[in-house]
């Protein structure tokens, strides 16, 4: 038992014994809960943005397409650099003080990299973007999951992602409206981040405190304590990343229209962002860990039928469900942070969270790039499909290796009423 781990109550526990909970425990605290999802996925819409807009900006400079990866490849890196931070700046500075700071950073760095557009001058300033914006996202995923009540946490962490996610898919839509020329697309990312602080602001008298009870738990301590629920968040950013970056070049491969491909893309992360709920509800009545396999197992199943009907109607449902499932891995992952920890190591969680999807983000695309060079387009496929049977595997063995070791006590006492 770790002290990250809460005991409940003697009155707590006639209430699960009596199969009932306490009116608090079902009470959702709307006002906090919609306060912090507005902030996040405003600050989403901000970074969504950010990525497709620098690119055309340095595409248009002549940039090589290798140097654009690279610049953009900053921003992930700040989230890795950041992250073994976040934990005790949220307890010196206080969580609230930090994400107000941060949105406050976020559009000074925007509007540097408005006034020097140089590739060389905005690896730095992007590295900061990421910086700064991390924080942001660990404190409101640690308040939410804090303030979340348990029977309901699937539900509000898959609107959570839902959401989130449908602010990334904004931000680059609104290019189509102002361009991507001169300060209108720097003015809406810069407005965004300062309105991430508003509510901030605003909802500060009903965010939870920063919870003190437990030991101090490090990221990299945090790697110790639940290293397969961040293989998870890195099979996740894996994914979202190669399909984000590399399904232009397999659709072109396969001699597929861009107009196609782009519309292919959306309706990936329209399933990303439409499902999440879905998966949330299946989770609240199966299990995460069982959701979360079914999801790697539908992730794979994915990988392995994309060959074969890319130029098939049923194209459509299978990316749409597909978004859906393999984003589900992070959502279920942040199920599962709430129903294990709590404390300091909840902070910790998020921050190491933060951490494994930098890291997936710079290594997924990459890795499967080289794959596709050496074996051709079905590189990409092949490398998704082999990350999803892995994180598959391992959730096996780990359900095998638990149910294992909770039926040992009963072969050791076989007369014992409870092993009935």
């Amino acid at each position: 038992m770790t002290p990250d781990r809460q005991l409940p109550h003697a009155a707590e526990v006639c209430r699960l014994l009596q199969g009932t909970t306490s009116p608090r425990e079902d009470r959702i605290p709307w006002a906090a809960m919609a306060g912090i999802i507005a902030t996040v996925t405003v600050f989403a819409l901000a970074q969504g943005l950010t990525y497709p807009l620098l690119s055309f900006i340095l595409e248009r400079k002549g940039t090589t397409p290798g140097l654009i990866g690279l610049s953009a490849a900053m921003t992930p890196l700040g989230f890795i650099v950041s992250a073994p931070f976040i934990p005790a700046l949220a307890r010196h500075v206080g969580g609230a003080r930090l994400a107000i700071l941060c949105s406050m950073l976020a559009p000074l760095t925007l509007i540097a990299l408005a006034l020097t557009p140089d590739v060389w001058v905005w690896m730095p300033l992007r590295l900061l973007l990421g910086f700064c914006a991390n924080p942001l996202y660990v404190m409101s995923e640690t308040w939410l999951i804090s303030i979340t009540p348990a029977p309901r946490r699937g539900r509000i962490m898959g609107l959570y992602s839902s959401v989130v996610s449908g602010g990334f898919a904004i931000g680059p839509l609104s290019l189509g409206l102002v361009g991507t020329e001169g300060w209108p697309p720097f003015l809406i990312g810069i407005v965004a981040f300062l309105l991430c602080g508003l509510i901030v602001l605003a909802v500060v008298p009903r965010l939870p405190k920063m919870p003190h009870e437990g030991e101090t738990t490090s990221v990299s301590g945090f790697f110790v304590l639940a290293p397969l629920l961040l293989f998870a968040v890195f099979t996740a950013a894996g994914f979202e990343q190669v399909l984000l970056s590399l399904f232009a070049v397999y659709g072109a491969a396969l001699g597929s229209a861009e107009e196609r491909i782009a519309s292919l893309i959306t309706c990936f992360i329209t399933g990303n962002a439409v499902l999440q709920i879905v998966l949330g509800r299946v989770a609240e009545q199966f299990g995460s860990t069982r959701t979360m396999l079914v999801c790697a197992l539908a992730s794979l199943v994915g990988c392995l039928l994309l060959p074969l009907i890319f130029n098939a109607w049923l194209i459509w449902p299978l990316v749409f469900v597909w978004g859906g499932v393999s984003f589900g891995i992070y959502t279920m992952s942040l199920i599962q942070l709430g129903e294990r920890f709590t404390g300091r190591a909840l902070i910790a969680g998020n921050a190491a969270f933060a951490f494994a999807w930098g890291v997936g983000g710079i290594v997924g695309s990459p890795a499967t790039g080289l794959a596709m060079q050496l074996i051709g387009h079905q590189g990409l496929p092949s490398s998704l499909g082999l990350l999803c049977c892995a994180l598959a595997v391992f959730l096996m063995a780990e359900r095998r290796f638990d149910s294992v070791r909770l039926s040992e006590p009963c072969r050791r006492r076989p007369r014992d009423d409870s092993c009935r």
